[in-house]
Protein backbone atom coordinates (compact mmCIF):
# COMPACT_ATOMS: atom_id res chain seq x y z
CA UNK A 1 0.00 0.00 0.00
CA UNK A 2 1.03 3.54 -0.48
CA UNK A 3 2.08 5.52 1.97
CA UNK A 4 1.27 9.38 3.08
CA UNK A 5 -1.46 9.04 1.11
CA UNK A 6 -3.45 12.77 1.46
CA UNK A 7 -7.14 12.68 0.37
CA UNK A 8 -9.19 15.70 0.02
CA UNK A 9 -12.73 15.35 1.46
CA UNK A 10 -14.56 18.61 -0.19
CA UNK A 11 -18.27 19.59 0.33
CA UNK A 12 -20.26 22.92 1.14
CA UNK A 13 -20.66 21.19 4.49
CA UNK A 14 -23.37 23.99 5.68
CA UNK A 15 -23.80 22.74 7.91
CA UNK A 16 -21.93 19.73 8.73
CA UNK A 17 -23.79 16.47 9.69
CA UNK A 18 -22.93 13.22 11.37
CA UNK A 19 -23.31 11.53 7.65
CA UNK A 20 -19.79 13.80 7.21
CA UNK A 21 -18.22 13.33 10.16
CA UNK A 22 -19.32 9.38 9.73
CA UNK A 23 -17.30 9.46 6.41
CA UNK A 24 -14.46 11.64 7.62
CA UNK A 25 -14.18 8.81 10.55
CA UNK A 26 -13.99 6.16 7.80
CA UNK A 27 -11.30 8.06 5.62
CA UNK A 28 -9.29 8.13 8.56
CA UNK A 29 -9.03 4.46 8.63
CA UNK A 30 -8.26 4.29 4.95
CA UNK A 31 -5.48 7.26 4.71
CA UNK A 32 -2.85 8.59 6.22
CA UNK A 33 -3.91 12.20 5.81
CA UNK A 34 -7.05 13.67 5.35
CA UNK A 35 -7.89 17.21 4.63
CA UNK A 36 -11.84 18.68 4.90
CA UNK A 37 -11.99 21.10 2.14
CA UNK A 38 -14.78 23.45 2.83
CA UNK A 39 -15.89 25.71 -0.48
CA UNK A 40 -16.36 29.20 -0.68
CA UNK A 41 -20.03 27.87 -2.08
CA UNK A 42 -19.79 30.55 -4.34
CA UNK A 43 -22.81 28.70 -6.60
CA UNK A 44 -24.91 27.94 -3.27
CA UNK A 45 -26.51 30.13 -1.53
CA UNK A 46 -25.57 28.73 1.93
CA UNK A 47 -26.92 29.43 5.33
CA UNK A 48 -23.71 29.39 7.30
CA UNK A 49 -20.77 31.93 6.55
CA UNK A 50 -17.68 30.24 5.13
CA UNK A 51 -15.59 31.12 8.44
CA UNK A 52 -18.74 29.49 10.68
CA UNK A 53 -18.89 26.54 8.38
CA UNK A 54 -14.71 26.17 9.07
CA UNK A 55 -15.41 26.41 12.60
CA UNK A 56 -18.44 23.88 12.52
CA UNK A 57 -15.86 21.32 10.44
CA UNK A 58 -13.15 21.85 12.74
CA UNK A 59 -14.99 21.84 15.84
CA UNK A 60 -16.00 18.15 14.55
CA UNK A 61 -13.15 16.43 13.69
CA UNK A 62 -10.81 17.66 16.55
CA UNK A 63 -10.93 14.12 17.58
CA UNK A 64 -8.60 13.27 14.30
CA UNK A 65 -4.70 14.28 14.50
CA UNK A 66 -4.52 13.37 10.80
CA UNK A 67 -7.62 15.79 9.36
CA UNK A 68 -6.75 18.64 8.37
CA UNK A 69 -9.33 21.55 7.60
CA UNK A 70 -9.16 24.21 4.37
CA UNK A 71 -11.16 25.85 2.82
CA UNK A 72 -11.21 26.80 -1.13
CA UNK A 73 -12.54 28.46 -3.74
CA UNK A 74 -12.55 27.73 -7.45
CA UNK A 75 -11.54 24.69 -9.24
CA UNK A 76 -11.53 21.93 -6.50
CA UNK A 77 -8.77 20.49 -9.48
CA UNK A 78 -6.47 23.50 -8.01
CA UNK A 79 -7.01 22.72 -4.72
CA UNK A 80 -6.48 19.27 -4.45
CA UNK A 81 -3.03 19.45 -6.53
CA UNK A 82 -2.02 22.06 -4.59
CA UNK A 83 -2.31 20.46 -1.43
CA UNK A 84 -0.64 16.99 -3.51
CA UNK A 85 -4.05 15.12 -2.82
CA UNK A 86 -3.89 11.63 -4.47
CA UNK A 87 -7.53 10.82 -3.47
CA UNK A 88 -10.75 12.27 -3.53
CA UNK A 89 -13.54 11.09 -0.86
CA UNK A 90 -17.19 11.49 -1.99
CA UNK A 91 -19.90 10.13 0.16
CA UNK A 92 -22.76 8.41 -1.10
CA UNK A 93 -26.17 8.38 0.55
CA UNK A 94 -28.84 6.52 -2.05
CA UNK A 95 -28.35 6.18 -5.20
CA UNK A 96 -29.64 9.31 -6.25
CA UNK A 97 -26.46 10.56 -5.45
CA UNK A 98 -24.31 7.94 -7.37
CA UNK A 99 -25.12 9.49 -10.76
CA UNK A 100 -24.46 12.79 -10.08
CA UNK A 101 -21.39 11.51 -8.35
CA UNK A 102 -19.96 8.91 -11.13
CA UNK A 103 -20.27 11.88 -13.49
CA UNK A 104 -18.27 14.02 -11.05
CA UNK A 105 -15.45 11.52 -11.12
CA UNK A 106 -15.72 11.16 -14.63
CA UNK A 107 -15.38 15.03 -14.97
CA UNK A 108 -12.18 15.04 -12.26
CA UNK A 109 -10.14 11.87 -13.57
CA UNK A 110 -10.44 13.91 -17.26
CA UNK A 111 -9.09 17.00 -14.92
CA UNK A 112 -6.41 14.96 -12.52
CA UNK A 113 -5.75 11.39 -14.20
CA UNK A 114 -3.51 10.48 -11.16
CA UNK A 115 -5.87 11.34 -7.96
CA UNK A 116 -8.73 8.62 -7.80
CA UNK A 117 -12.19 9.18 -6.12
CA UNK A 118 -13.24 6.69 -3.48
CA UNK A 119 -16.71 6.49 -3.03
CA UNK A 120 -17.64 6.11 0.92
CA UNK A 121 -20.99 5.09 3.11
CA UNK A 122 -21.73 6.71 6.01
CA UNK A 123 -23.18 3.91 8.40
CA UNK A 124 -27.36 3.03 7.73
CA UNK A 125 -28.41 5.52 10.35
CA UNK A 126 -27.11 8.45 8.48
CA UNK A 127 -27.46 7.47 5.02
CA UNK A 128 -31.37 9.24 4.84
CA UNK A 129 -29.22 12.54 6.33
CA UNK A 130 -28.65 15.82 3.96
CA UNK A 131 -27.67 18.94 4.99
CA UNK A 132 -30.78 20.54 2.70
CA UNK A 133 -32.70 18.78 4.88
CA UNK A 134 -31.26 19.65 7.86
CA UNK A 135 -31.55 23.12 7.39
CA UNK A 136 -34.86 22.76 6.26
CA UNK A 137 -35.94 21.43 8.85
CA UNK A 138 -34.21 23.69 11.27
CA UNK A 139 -35.91 26.61 9.72
CA UNK A 140 -39.01 25.13 9.97
CA UNK A 141 -38.69 24.65 13.91
CA UNK A 142 -38.35 20.97 13.81
CA UNK A 143 -35.69 19.18 16.14
CA UNK A 144 -32.57 18.63 14.42
CA UNK A 145 -30.40 16.90 17.23
CA UNK A 146 -30.07 13.23 16.00
CA UNK A 147 -28.81 14.52 12.73
CA UNK A 148 -26.12 17.24 13.58
CA UNK A 149 -23.51 17.28 17.04
CA UNK A 150 -24.76 19.48 19.88
CA UNK A 151 -22.20 22.51 18.45
CA UNK A 152 -23.94 22.29 14.82
CA UNK A 153 -27.19 22.02 16.73
CA UNK A 154 -26.57 24.71 18.62
CA UNK A 155 -25.53 27.00 15.78
CA UNK A 156 -28.27 26.13 13.80
CA UNK A 157 -30.81 27.51 16.41
CA UNK A 158 -28.75 30.95 16.93
CA UNK A 159 -28.19 31.23 13.59
CA UNK A 160 -32.81 30.27 12.43
CA UNK A 161 -33.33 32.65 15.73
CA UNK A 162 -31.69 35.35 14.09
CA UNK A 163 -33.10 35.25 10.36
CA UNK A 164 -36.31 35.85 12.26
CA UNK A 165 -35.99 38.46 14.27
Amino acid sequence: MAQNVIAIYPGTFDPMTLGHEDVVRRATQLFDHVIVAVAAGHHKKTLFSLDERIDMVREAVQRYPQVEVASFSGLLRDFVVARGGKAMVRGLRAVTDFDYEFQLAGMNRSLMPEVETVFLTPSDKFQFISSTFVREIAVLGGEVGKFVSPLVQERLAVKVRGQAA
